[in-house]
Order: C-alpha cells, then sequence, then structure tokens
C-alpha cells in the first residue's frame, strides 16, 4: 500500500494538509525570523526571550527550514502535505519529551524552557492533527479514499450499484430510476 495512491490530489482533504501545513509553517518562520532579528548566538542559553520562549540562533535556524518544509509541503499539496504533516508533527512531539529530560543540563544547547516544551507538544499535535484529518478516524465518510481501501467488498459493491444506477437512468431519462438498496456492515 503506498500512501500517495490513497488519495487523488484534488480531494477536498487536500485543502486541509496544505491550510495546515501553511499556517504552522508561517507560524515557524516568524518565530524564527524574530530569533534573527535580533542577533542572536548559535549556541547561547542566557536566556533569550522571544515570544514568551527561550532562543537562540541555532533554534531560530531550524524554526525557519521546518517553516520554509512546512510551507513547501503547503504549496505541494495533496498526500505529500499530509505525510509531512505526520511527520513533522511527530518530530515535535519527540523533540518536546527531549527537552523535558534535559532542562536545565548543558545537554540543552538550544536554550529549551519549559514554554518551549510545552509549544514543542502543543504544535506538534496540531500539526500532526492536520496530517491526520481524514486519514484516522472509525467513522470514515463512505466516499474517503481511505474507507474504501480498508473495506474493499463493500466499496466495490457500492460502486457497481452507481453504475448500474448511472446506466437506468441513461436508458429512461425522463424517469428516475429506483434506488438499489446498499447493504453495508456496521463498523462498531
Amino acid at each position: 500500500m503506498r500512501l500517495r495512491d490513497e488519495l487523488p490530489v484534488d480531494h477536498r482533504l487536500a485543502r486541509v494538509y496544505r491550510y495546515g501545513a501553511g499556517l504552522c509553517g508561517v507560524i515557524l518562520l516568524v518565530f524564527g525570523c524574530l530569533g534573527f532579528a535580533d542577533q542572536l548566538t548559535p549556541f547561547d542559553t542566557d536566556g533569550t526571550r522571544i515570544s514568551g520562549m527561550s532562543t537562540n540562533g541555532v533554534l531560530s535556524l531550524i524554526s525557519v527550514v521546518v517553516g520554509l518544509a512546512l510551507v513547501g509541503g503547503a504549496l505541494v499539496g495533496g498526500n505529500f502535505a499530509s505525510t509531512l504533516n505526520m511527520t513533522v508533527g511527530a518530530l515535535f512531539l519527540l523533540s518536546g519529551f527531549l527537552h523535558l529530560f534535559i532542562l536545565d543540563r548543558p545537554a540543552n544547547v538550544l536554550d529549551f524552557g519549559m514554554s518551549n516544551v510545552m509549544f514543542s507538544f502543543a504544535m506538534g499535535l496540531l500539526i500532526a492533527c492536520f496530517g491526520m484529518y481524514g486519514r484516522v478516524s472509525s467513522k470514515l465518510p463512505h466516499d474517503n479514499p481511505y474507507w474504501r481501501r480498508r473495506h474493499p467488498r463493500e466499496a466495490a459493491r457500492e460502486a457497481l450499484d452507481a453504475r448500474r444506477r448511472a446506466s437506468r437512468a441513461a436508458l429512461t431519462p425522463g424517469q428516475d430510476p429506483a434506488p438499489t438498496p446498499v447493504l453495508l456492515r456496521s463498523q462498531d
């Protein structure tokens, strides 16, 4: 199963992936650019604060690079944006856990504080949710490509019924054909 084959590029969910990646990318770009505007030194850990979070030059550089990657993902859109959002979201969550353990230690070269850890968790969850939207759920609609992939028999049956209705409608243009009942399994 290849992720890029699962969802057509022009599917309505692609907008969610694009807007999510773009919004989060712009937030990270602003944070990183504010750090560069303050002319921070690369590995300074003296507690310089921007937008309520401690930062240094390397953290600003990482923020700009990740922000540009997310904005690039928003421009590409589709499955790429979704996969990128899930990956970056997971990396933000891992970063939050890692920096939670190295707070107030010499290994904290990015000058993370507790506000940075909380931001990393919140931003990671937000980005990951944008990436997983419409892909991970127990109650996906039947027109969703992920539902079709997980339930191939029901999807094939529904597609066959739709083709039969369309052919009946084409044969009798003045009449509405009776709907064909569709048997669906419960997804409980």
